[in-house]
Order: structure tokens, then C-alpha cells, then sequence
């Protein structure tokens, strides 16, 4: 692999709407003269205020609601979506939630002006030509969803689960003080899926760009010092703002530029929530650390750096420091209370097999070195145990 930057196109055409009262915003940003369809997960907007203050916002608009979309978002669910808003002829959505009800809502966008399956786009995005223009009011940090095209989909029927790309929100309103209301366990996956976005795009190879690192590990730094405080002080609101913008700018773009990208532990991840409907945060904390473990040798250079940098391990032989890194690294999510061994969560060979089988039946190979198949997913699930 190269030791310099590669060459890029970058763009993202998202507006963010950030601060204080910034829901108030939204009359700004969509027509009066749009069929709005809002969309929402379980209801616990309607608990912390995010709701009313929504429908005050968009007061005189004409509004249709669909709500319902679950964590890890389900195509069974969203095809319900698709057809209402086929039906009610909607030319604007706008996504009320986190990232699952963000990523649910651009597959809508794109499967309403589709004549097939929602299902089609994500296997296939090529098939998306156009997609209804959608945004978001964001609740919960941790996907990065408010500011790129990606979204990942579930599909129960078949327990699969696959990130697609498409569209970029319009714009994206994040208010801080909506996060108040959030339990720590949503707050810890949302940390722990934040840090290892940072680390997919990271803890590749060195010296392909310098500022791309000092960016990187300016957010993962962020995180690590931030996590205990806001444990004890989760209604901060300075905390609170700098965590939120952690997640957006851990996955728009801004940290890929000219670098190659992991997305290994990702992969894996999303295999545990399709066969088991782990949390995507959790999943990853399992993963990250067994992904470095087992890929030691070929990250060896960049985990030393990532030790020194952000953890400030600088004694003791080359072997040592790398052990110590993987160490904090898991420690770091065993601090935000979330487990980091499939043993604790009773998983075991029978999900080894069944994910290094889908690996191979599919003949993927995923990493900054496209070496990850079947036989090394299993090897880091394995270091999992």
C-alpha cells in the first residue's frame, strides 16, 4: 500500500442546523408548499418534548405521520412506509429520531419514486435514479447518518443486514438539549459506534496523510476524555454538543479524505445484529478490539501511533505497546458499560460458522488490505469468545 495521499473527490451537500431552540429552524428550511410525511421511531419523542416541538414548528403545513421504525430498521417495516407515502403523493419526509429512523427514511425516499421492491435498492443502489428530498431532526448521536448518504437496512425474513448509498439529507437539525432525555445504554452504543467509525477510517496504514490522523484522533481523543463526564453529567450541555458533533464528524466524509478505509469490524457487526439483533454499538465493541488482535501484524504501525496518541502508551517493546493499546481500546468500551466478549451474550460457534459461511457464499473480502473473508472474520470472532 501506498505512502501518500490518494486521490479524491469530496462533497457533501448537507446543511447543518445546530444549537439551542434550533427545531424552531425548520419553517426556514421546507416549502409551505410541500406534502410533508414525518416519520418517527417507537414514540419517545413524544416523551422528551421533540415532538410538540416539531408539530409548533411546522404549524400549518400539510403533515402526514408514519411511525414504527425500529432500531436497525426493517424492510418490512419501511415497504408500510413506502406505500403510504406513495399514496399520499409526499414530496418532502422529514426524519424525526436517530440514525435507524434517519437510514429507514432515505430508503423510503428512494424506493416512493421506484416501481419495484425497496428490498431491489439495497442489494442493488445502481437502481436509484432519483429519491423524494428528505432531512432530519436528530435525537440520538452516534450513526452520522444527518450528514452522509449511507444507510444500513435489516431484512428479517432472510436475517440480513446491508448498508447501501444514496442520497444526502437537505439539512439536519441537531439540538443538543434533545439529548437529555437519552438512557446511558443508548448513549454508551452511540460513543462506542462513533469511536469505531473514527477507527475504520483511521487504523489503516501510516503516513497517507497527517492531517487526516491529527483529525482522526482529535475526535477519538475528544471521546475517551468526554465519556466519563458525561456518565456523570449526561444534561451538560457543552458536553453534550461536543459529543453530537463528534458523531457527525466522525462519518461525513471529512476524515476519508485521500486515506483507505477499513470497515471490517462494521461488516462483522452487522452479521451479529442480523442473527442476534445485538445493538449496533454493542456489536462493534465486541468486534474493534478481536479486529486488531487478529490484524496486528499488518496495523502494527498505526496501533503503535494510536496507543502513543491517544492513550499515551510509549514504554515497553513494540509487542507490548500494541497489546496494551488493544487492552485500553477494550477497556475504554467495558467503561461505557457495554459488554466486549460474545461468551458474555451466550454466542458462540454456531454464529462463527453461520457468518464465515455468508462471507464465503458471498466471496467478500473487506479491510484497508481487502483481506478479510470468511476464514479472518472467523479467526476475529473466535478472538471474540
Amino acid at each position: 500500500m501506498n505512502n501518500y495521499m490518494n486521490n479524491f473527490t469530496f462533497q457533501n451537500p448537507t446543511k447543518l442546523v445546530f444549537g439551542k431552540g434550533s427545531i424552531a429552524q425548520l419553517p426556514k428550511e421546507i416549502s409551505k408548499k410541500a406534502k410533508v410525511m414525518l416519520t418517527f421511531g417507537g414514540g419517545s419523542v413524544k416523551n422528551n418534548g421533540v415532538y410538540s416541538q416539531v408539530i409548533a414548528a411546522l404549524e400549518g403545513y400539510n403533515l402526514v405521520e408514519f411511525w414504527g421504525i425500529e432500531p436497525n430498521p426493517k424492510v418490512e417495516t419501511l415497504r408500510k412506509a413506502v406505500e403510504l407515502g406513495k399514496a399520499e403523493k409526499v414530496d418532502f419526509i422529514l426524519a424525526v429520531g436517530g440514525g435507524s429512523t434517519l437510514d429507514g427514511t432515505k430508503l423510503i425516499a428512494a424506493a416512493i419514486p421506484y416501481a419495484g421492491d425497496a428490498w431491489e435498492l439495497v442489494l442493488n443502489p445502481k437502481l436509484i435514479k432519483t429519491a423524494v428530498p428528505f432531512a432530519s431532526v436528530m435525537t440520538l448521536p452516534a450513526t452520522g447518518s444527518e450528514m452522509n448518504s449511507g444507510a444500513v437496512i435489516s431484512n428479517v425474513a432472510t436475517k440480513e443486514k446491508f448498508a447501501f448509498h444514496a442520497h444526502f439529507p437537505q439539512f439536519a437539525v441537531l439540538d443538543p438539549e434533545v439529548t437529555y432525555s437519552l438512557p446511558p445504554y443508548q448513549i454508551a452504543c452511540g460513543i462506542a459506534d462513533t469511536f469505531v467509525h473514527v477507527m475504520e477510517q483511521y487504523l489503516t496504514s501510516p503516513g497517507q496523510s497527517l492531517l487526516m490522523d491529527r483529525w482522526a484522533e482529535g475526535i477519538l481523543k475528544t471521546l475517551t476524555e468526554i465519556a466519563p463526564e458525561i456518565d456523570e453529567n449526561p444534561q451538560d450541555y457543552d458536553l453534550m454538543s461536543t459529543y453530537m458533533l463528534c458523531a457527525t464528524m466522525a462519518l461525513n466524509g471529512f476524515i476519508a479524505m485521500g486515506v483507505p478505509q477499513d470497515w471490517a469490524t462494521h461488516m462483522i457487526g452487522h452479521e451479529l445484529t442480523a442473527l442476534h439483533g445485538l445493538t449496533h454499538g454493542e456489536s462493534l465493541a465486541i468486534v474493534l478490539p478481536a479486529t486488531m488482535t487478529v490484524l496486528s501484524e499488518q496495523k502494527k504501525d498505526k496501533i503503535l501511533q494510536y496507543g502513543e496518541r491517544i492513550f499515551g502508551i510509549t514504554k515497553g517493546t513494540e509487542g507490548v505497546r500494541v497489546a496494551e493499546a488493544i487492552a485500553r481500546t477494550e477497556a475504554f468500551f467495558r467503561s461505557l458499560g457495554l459488554h466486549t466478549r460474545l461468551s458474555e451474550l451466550n454466542i458462540g460457534e454456531e454464529t462463527i460458522a453461520e457468518i464465515e459461511r455468508r462471507f464465503d457464499e458471498r466471496g467478500v473480502r473487506f479491510g484497508e488490505c481487502q483481506n478479510v473473508n470468511g476464514a479472518v472474520a472467523r479467526a476475529i470472532l473466535e478472538c471474540c469468545l
